[in-house]
Protein backbone atom coordinates (compact mmCIF):
# COMPACT_ATOMS: atom_id res chain seq x y z
CA UNK A 1 0.00 0.00 0.00
CA UNK A 2 1.47 3.19 -0.91
CA UNK A 3 3.04 5.62 1.77
CA UNK A 4 0.64 9.17 2.29
CA UNK A 5 3.83 11.08 1.84
CA UNK A 6 4.60 8.80 -1.44
CA UNK A 7 1.11 9.93 -2.64
CA UNK A 8 1.53 13.60 -2.17
CA UNK A 9 5.04 13.67 -3.96
CA UNK A 10 3.13 11.54 -6.87
CA UNK A 11 0.62 14.63 -7.26
CA UNK A 12 1.31 18.08 -8.75
CA UNK A 13 1.52 21.04 -7.07
CA UNK A 14 -1.56 22.46 -5.56
CA UNK A 15 -3.03 19.27 -6.89
CA UNK A 16 -3.55 18.12 -3.47
CA UNK A 17 -5.35 20.92 -2.20
CA UNK A 18 -7.67 21.05 -4.73
CA UNK A 19 -8.72 17.16 -4.77
CA UNK A 20 -9.20 18.26 -1.06
CA UNK A 21 -11.74 21.27 -1.91
CA UNK A 22 -13.56 19.11 -4.06
CA UNK A 23 -14.13 16.73 -1.51
CA UNK A 24 -15.60 19.07 1.00
CA UNK A 25 -17.89 21.05 -2.05
CA UNK A 26 -18.96 17.25 -2.90
CA UNK A 27 -19.95 17.12 1.01
CA UNK A 28 -22.18 19.97 1.01
CA UNK A 29 -23.45 19.47 -2.34
CA UNK A 30 -24.97 15.95 -0.82
CA UNK A 31 -25.65 17.73 2.00
CA UNK A 32 -27.87 20.14 -0.13
CA UNK A 33 -29.12 17.63 -1.66
CA UNK A 34 -30.66 15.56 0.43
CA UNK A 35 -32.39 18.63 2.45
CA UNK A 36 -33.78 20.11 -0.71
CA UNK A 37 -35.22 16.41 -1.45
CA UNK A 38 -36.44 15.86 1.69
CA UNK A 39 -34.67 12.78 2.52
CA UNK A 40 -33.37 14.92 5.40
CA UNK A 41 -35.39 17.10 7.65
CA UNK A 42 -34.06 21.12 7.35
CA UNK A 43 -35.48 21.19 11.08
CA UNK A 44 -33.09 18.88 12.10
CA UNK A 45 -29.92 19.13 9.31
CA UNK A 46 -29.98 22.82 8.60
CA UNK A 47 -30.17 24.53 4.96
CA UNK A 48 -26.45 24.31 3.75
CA UNK A 49 -26.83 27.85 2.11
CA UNK A 50 -28.65 29.29 5.16
CA UNK A 51 -25.02 28.14 6.91
CA UNK A 52 -22.83 29.18 4.75
CA UNK A 53 -25.31 32.83 4.91
CA UNK A 54 -24.92 33.20 8.57
CA UNK A 55 -21.47 32.69 9.05
CA UNK A 56 -20.69 35.43 6.13
CA UNK A 57 -22.97 37.39 8.21
CA UNK A 58 -21.44 37.41 11.51
CA UNK A 59 -17.97 38.48 9.76
CA UNK A 60 -19.41 41.03 8.03
CA UNK A 61 -21.20 42.76 10.87
CA UNK A 62 -18.21 41.89 12.99
CA UNK A 63 -21.02 39.80 15.54
CA UNK A 64 -18.39 36.89 15.65
CA UNK A 65 -15.09 38.43 16.49
CA UNK A 66 -15.30 39.03 19.92
CA UNK A 67 -17.10 35.65 20.80
CA UNK A 68 -14.48 34.04 18.74
CA UNK A 69 -11.59 36.36 20.60
CA UNK A 70 -12.81 34.80 23.93
CA UNK A 71 -12.78 31.04 22.62
CA UNK A 72 -9.90 31.35 20.96
CA UNK A 73 -7.85 32.97 23.68
CA UNK A 74 -9.51 30.27 25.88
CA UNK A 75 -8.08 27.62 23.65
CA UNK A 76 -4.67 29.05 23.07
CA UNK A 77 -3.96 29.04 26.72
CA UNK A 78 -5.20 25.89 27.45
CA UNK A 79 -3.35 24.10 24.52
CA UNK A 80 -0.03 26.16 25.85
CA UNK A 81 -0.56 25.18 29.64
CA UNK A 82 -1.13 22.26 29.09
CA UNK A 83 1.63 21.44 26.81
CA UNK A 84 4.17 23.22 29.00
CA UNK A 85 2.66 20.97 32.03
CA UNK A 86 2.65 17.66 29.43
CA UNK A 87 6.11 18.11 28.21
CA UNK A 88 7.83 18.96 32.04
CA UNK A 89 5.50 16.53 33.73
CA UNK A 90 6.63 13.86 30.70
CA UNK A 91 10.27 14.52 31.03
CA UNK A 92 10.34 14.20 35.13
CA UNK A 93 8.70 10.76 35.45
CA UNK A 94 10.48 9.47 32.48
CA UNK A 95 14.02 10.10 33.92
CA UNK A 96 13.11 9.26 37.75
CA UNK A 97 12.10 5.39 37.51
CA UNK A 98 10.92 5.52 42.00
CA UNK A 99 8.66 8.35 40.92
CA UNK A 100 7.09 7.20 38.07
CA UNK A 101 6.19 3.66 39.86
CA UNK A 102 4.56 5.34 42.71
CA UNK A 103 2.49 7.84 40.33
CA UNK A 104 1.81 5.10 37.96
CA UNK A 105 -1.28 4.49 38.88
CA UNK A 106 -2.68 7.72 40.13
CA UNK A 107 -1.82 8.67 36.54
CA UNK A 108 -3.80 6.18 34.91
CA UNK A 109 -6.71 6.72 37.18
CA UNK A 110 -6.95 10.56 36.77
CA UNK A 111 -6.34 9.62 32.64
CA UNK A 112 -9.60 7.24 32.70
CA UNK A 113 -11.68 9.84 34.50
CA UNK A 114 -13.66 11.72 32.18
CA UNK A 115 -12.39 15.15 32.91
CA UNK A 116 -15.55 17.08 31.41
CA UNK A 117 -17.33 16.25 34.51
CA UNK A 118 -14.81 18.68 36.07
CA UNK A 119 -16.45 21.50 34.07
CA UNK A 120 -18.79 22.60 37.23
CA UNK A 121 -15.90 22.34 39.65
CA UNK A 122 -13.83 24.19 37.99
CA UNK A 123 -16.75 26.54 37.37
CA UNK A 124 -17.15 27.30 41.09
CA UNK A 125 -13.61 27.41 41.88
CA UNK A 126 -12.32 29.84 39.18
CA UNK A 127 -15.90 31.31 38.44
CA UNK A 128 -17.62 32.21 35.02
CA UNK A 129 -14.86 33.70 33.54
CA UNK A 130 -11.86 32.62 31.45
CA UNK A 131 -10.02 30.80 34.00
CA UNK A 132 -12.56 27.90 34.20
CA UNK A 133 -12.48 27.35 30.62
CA UNK A 134 -8.71 26.97 30.83
CA UNK A 135 -8.49 24.83 33.19
CA UNK A 136 -11.08 22.14 31.81
CA UNK A 137 -8.86 22.58 28.48
CA UNK A 138 -5.72 21.43 30.04
CA UNK A 139 -6.74 18.65 31.55
CA UNK A 140 -7.63 17.64 28.52
CA UNK A 141 -4.45 18.80 26.78
CA UNK A 142 -1.81 17.37 29.70
CA UNK A 143 -2.43 13.60 29.05
CA UNK A 144 -2.24 13.66 25.95
CA UNK A 145 1.04 15.26 25.71
CA UNK A 146 2.08 13.90 29.42
CA UNK A 147 2.02 10.26 28.06
CA UNK A 148 3.71 11.11 24.12
CA UNK A 149 6.45 12.82 26.10
CA UNK A 150 7.30 10.12 28.64
CA UNK A 151 7.01 7.44 26.12
CA UNK A 152 9.26 9.17 23.85
CA UNK A 153 11.90 9.40 26.72
CA UNK A 154 11.85 5.55 27.20
CA UNK A 155 12.08 4.75 24.18
CA UNK A 156 15.37 6.40 24.21
CA UNK A 157 17.95 3.54 22.86
CA UNK A 158 20.43 1.97 25.79
CA UNK A 159 22.95 1.88 22.91
CA UNK A 160 22.62 5.33 22.50
CA UNK A 161 22.92 6.52 26.34
CA UNK A 162 25.64 4.23 26.89
CA UNK A 163 28.09 5.82 24.16
CA UNK A 164 27.20 9.38 25.17
CA UNK A 165 27.66 8.63 28.78
CA UNK A 166 31.05 6.66 27.69
CA UNK A 167 31.56 10.53 25.76
CA UNK A 168 31.43 11.93 29.31
CA UNK A 169 27.90 13.31 28.87
CA UNK A 170 26.45 15.15 31.84
CA UNK A 171 23.14 14.55 32.99
CA UNK A 172 21.73 17.78 31.73
CA UNK A 173 23.58 16.97 28.54
CA UNK A 174 21.49 13.97 28.04
CA UNK A 175 18.70 15.69 28.86
CA UNK A 176 19.23 18.32 25.62
CA UNK A 177 20.77 16.25 23.53
CA UNK A 178 19.17 12.78 23.38
CA UNK A 179 15.74 12.87 25.32
CA UNK A 180 14.04 15.80 24.50
CA UNK A 181 15.35 15.05 20.31
CA UNK A 182 14.03 11.83 21.05
CA UNK A 183 10.79 12.82 22.91
CA UNK A 184 10.26 15.92 20.28
CA UNK A 185 8.51 13.90 17.38
CA UNK A 186 6.48 12.13 19.85
CA UNK A 187 5.49 15.80 21.14
CA UNK A 188 4.26 17.00 17.97
CA UNK A 189 2.02 13.76 17.27
CA UNK A 190 0.32 14.91 20.56
CA UNK A 191 -0.19 18.25 19.98
CA UNK A 192 -2.25 17.89 16.62
CA UNK A 193 -5.08 15.83 18.91
CA UNK A 194 -4.47 18.72 21.50
CA UNK A 195 -5.49 21.36 19.55
CA UNK A 196 -8.85 19.51 19.44
CA UNK A 197 -8.97 19.07 22.67
CA UNK A 198 -8.35 22.81 23.68
CA UNK A 199 -11.12 23.82 21.52
CA UNK A 200 -13.17 21.37 23.67
CA UNK A 201 -12.53 22.14 26.54
CA UNK A 202 -13.16 26.21 25.93
CA UNK A 203 -16.51 25.22 24.65
CA UNK A 204 -17.94 22.81 27.15
CA UNK A 205 -16.65 25.50 29.66
CA UNK A 206 -18.73 28.00 27.85
CA UNK A 207 -22.03 25.79 27.42
CA UNK A 208 -22.08 25.17 31.23
CA UNK A 209 -21.71 28.93 31.88
CA UNK A 210 -20.72 32.13 30.17
CA UNK A 211 -21.55 35.77 28.92
CA UNK A 212 -19.34 35.13 25.42
CA UNK A 213 -17.57 32.97 23.40
CA UNK A 214 -18.82 30.40 19.74
CA UNK A 215 -20.04 28.16 22.47
CA UNK A 216 -22.15 30.30 23.77
CA UNK A 217 -23.62 31.23 20.89
CA UNK A 218 -24.40 27.73 19.90
CA UNK A 219 -26.19 27.36 23.05
CA UNK A 220 -28.10 30.07 22.28
CA UNK A 221 -29.50 29.02 19.24
CA UNK A 222 -29.73 25.79 20.66
CA UNK A 223 -32.22 27.37 23.38
CA UNK A 224 -34.28 28.85 20.06
CA UNK A 225 -34.40 25.74 18.15
CA UNK A 226 -32.09 27.39 14.79
CA UNK A 227 -30.40 24.47 13.96
CA UNK A 228 -28.85 26.92 11.32
CA UNK A 229 -26.84 28.73 13.59
CA UNK A 230 -25.65 25.71 15.46
CA UNK A 231 -24.04 24.57 12.13
CA UNK A 232 -22.68 27.93 11.81
CA UNK A 233 -21.05 27.72 14.87
CA UNK A 234 -20.16 24.49 14.43
CA UNK A 235 -18.48 25.47 11.09
CA UNK A 236 -17.02 28.34 12.70
CA UNK A 237 -14.82 26.40 14.82
CA UNK A 238 -14.04 23.45 13.40
CA UNK A 239 -12.11 25.63 10.78
CA UNK A 240 -10.17 27.25 13.01
CA UNK A 241 -9.10 24.27 14.75
CA UNK A 242 -7.77 23.47 11.28
CA UNK A 243 -5.82 26.46 11.31
CA UNK A 244 -4.33 26.30 14.51
CA UNK A 245 -3.42 22.37 13.41
CA UNK A 246 -2.09 23.88 10.33
CA UNK A 247 0.27 26.22 12.39
CA UNK A 248 1.33 23.50 14.25
CA UNK A 249 2.22 22.01 11.35
CA UNK A 250 4.26 24.55 10.17
CA UNK A 251 6.32 24.89 13.84
CA UNK A 252 6.54 21.16 13.22
CA UNK A 253 7.93 20.91 9.90
CA UNK A 254 10.61 23.63 11.19
CA UNK A 255 11.69 22.44 13.85
CA UNK A 256 12.02 18.49 12.58
CA UNK A 257 14.24 19.29 9.54
CA UNK A 258 16.54 16.20 10.92
CA UNK A 259 13.62 13.38 10.41
CA UNK A 260 14.15 11.13 8.13
CA UNK A 261 11.76 11.06 5.12
CA UNK A 262 10.62 8.30 3.69
CA UNK A 263 11.61 6.85 0.24
CA UNK A 264 9.96 7.11 -2.66
CA UNK A 265 7.41 4.32 -3.90
CA UNK A 266 5.32 1.43 -2.64
CA UNK A 267 5.25 -0.03 0.33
Amino acid sequence: MPRPSAARRDLAPGALLGLQAGVLVAVFLAWYALVSLGFLPAFFFGRPVVVLQRVGQWFANGKIYPHLGVTLVETVLAFAVGTLLGVAAGLWLGLRALPSALLEPYIKAANAMPRVILAPIFAVWFGLGIASKVALGVTLVFFIVFFNVYQGVREVSPTVLASVRMLGASPRQLVRYVYLPSATSWVFSSLHTSVGMAFVGAVVGEYLGSAAGVGYLILQAEGSFDIDTVFAGILVLTGFALLLDYVVTVVERRLLVCVPRASGGGA
